[in-house]
């Protein structure tokens, strides 16, 4: 799987690794801080990071003895793009739809 859109949508498949998503939208955080809220192994965390970090949607750093990590936004600004241009088909969809239920009340009021 070499395609970054892939490589993000799998990242992004684990709750684990969305939930560290989540926290790294609010600054950088070391991988201590990252596993806080889970009940899972410090082994098991940094393999989740690998993943993150593999799919180009962290970047971890250098400061003395941490390594922080921080979110790096373009792959996902990527598949928000490709999910946009669904969106507006579901959008259309729904219009035309809301529509003809509007025709079928209209019809049956008469």
């Amino acid at each position: 799987m070499n395609d970054t859109l892939s490589l993000t949508f799998a990242a992004l498949a684990d709750p684990t690794r969305r939930g560290m998503i989540a926290r790294l939208a609010q600054g950088p955080a070391t991988v201590k801080e990252l596993a806080e809220p889970f009940k899972i192994s410090l082994p098991a965390i940094s393999k989740h990071l690998k993943v993150l970090e593999h799919a180009g949607l962290i970047e971890r750093g250098r400061e003395a003895q941490w390594r922080p990590a921080q979110l790096q936004a373009a792959p996902l600004k990527d598949a928000a793009q490709w999910l946009e241009g669904y969106r507006e088909n579901w959008e259309a969809s729904l219009d035309r739809l809301e529509e003809y239920l509007r025709k079928l009340q209209a019809e049956n009021k008469s």
